[in-house]
C-alpha cells in the first residue's frame, strides 16, 4: 500500500505542476478576473451533462468530458494559490462540490445499468456512491477531531491521505469503465474498494486518536 500511495502522490504532483502552468496562463489571459470559485462551480455544473451522457450510454463522450472537467478540481486550487485567494470557505466549497459530482455521476450510472435490463446491478452504483461519501466523510470528521491534539502536521497528513480510493482514483476507475463499456464492473470495483478504504481509514483514525487521548 505504501508503494501505491507513493505512486499516486507522484502522479498527483505531476498533474498539479501541469495545472499550475495552466492556471498561470488562464490568470494572465483573463487579467485575474476568473475566480477559483467560478472554476469550482463550472466544474460542478459540467457534471450534469456528463451524468446525462452516462445515463444515455454515450460513454466515450462522458469519459472525455469527465477527464477535462475532472482536472478543474486541481485547477481551482492552483488558481486560488496563485491569486492568494485560498481560504477555508473555498476549501469547503471545493470538497462539497466533489460530493455533489459523485451523486450526479452514480445516479447516471444507476440509470444506465437499469436501461441495460439488469436493474439488480444498479444497487452497486448506490453502494459505490455511499462508500465514496463515507471515505470523504471520515476524513473530514477525523480532521475536525484531531484539532488541538498532539499530532504533528506530517502525522495528520499521512493519517488522512491513507487508503487507496481517493476521489481522483475513483474517477479514474469510472473513466476506464466508461471507455471499456464496463460501467457496471467499474462501480462494483469502486464500491468494494471504497468500502475497504472507508473501514480501514476509520480504524486507523480511531486507533490513532485513542492513543493520543491515552
Amino acid at each position: 500500500m505504501g508503494f501505491i500511495n507513493t505512486a499516486l502522490n507522484n502522479c498527483r504532483d505531476i498533474v498539479r505542476r501541469f495545472m499550475h502552468g495552466l492556471a498561470r496562463q488562464l490568470n494572465s489571459a483573463t487579467g485575474g478576473k476568473v475566480s477559483p470559485n467560478t472554476i469550482t462551480i463550472t466544474g460542478l455544473v459540467a457534471h450534469i451533462p456528463i451524468a446525462y451522457f452516462i445515463a444515455m450510454g454515450s460513454n466515450w463522450v462522458a469519459a472525455g468530458l469527465l477527464i477535462v472537467f475532472g482536472l478543474f478540481d486541481t485547477l481551482d486550487g492552483e488558481l486560488a494559490r496563485l491569486q492568494k485567494r485560498a481560504s477555508p470557505a473555498g476549501m469547503v466549497l471545493d470538497a462539497s462540490t466533489d460530493r455533489f459530482k459523485e451523486v450526479l455521476l452514480y445516479s447516471g450510472v444507476a440509470y444506465a445499468i437499469i436501461a441495460t435490463g439488469r436493474p439488480y446491478l444498479a444497487v452497486w452504483a448506490v453502494i459505490a456512491c455511499g462508500a465514496s461519501l463515507c471515505v470523504s466523510y471520515i476524513k473530514a470528521k477525523g480532521e475536525t477531531a484531531v484539532r488541538g491534539s498532539s499530532l504533528t502536521p506530517n502525522e495528520i497528513n499521512r493519517l488522512f491521505a491513507d487508503g487507496l480510493m481517493r476521489f481522483e482514483v475513483r474517477m479514474a476507475i469510472l473513466v476506464v469503465g466508461l471507455l471499456a463499456s464496463q460501467v457496471a464492473v467499474a462501480v462494483i470495483v469502486i464500491a468494494v474498494l471504497s468500502s475497504f478504504t472507508a473501514i480501514g481509514r476509520l480504524l486507523r483514525i480511531t486507533q490513532k486518536l485513542s492513543n493520543v487521548q491515552d
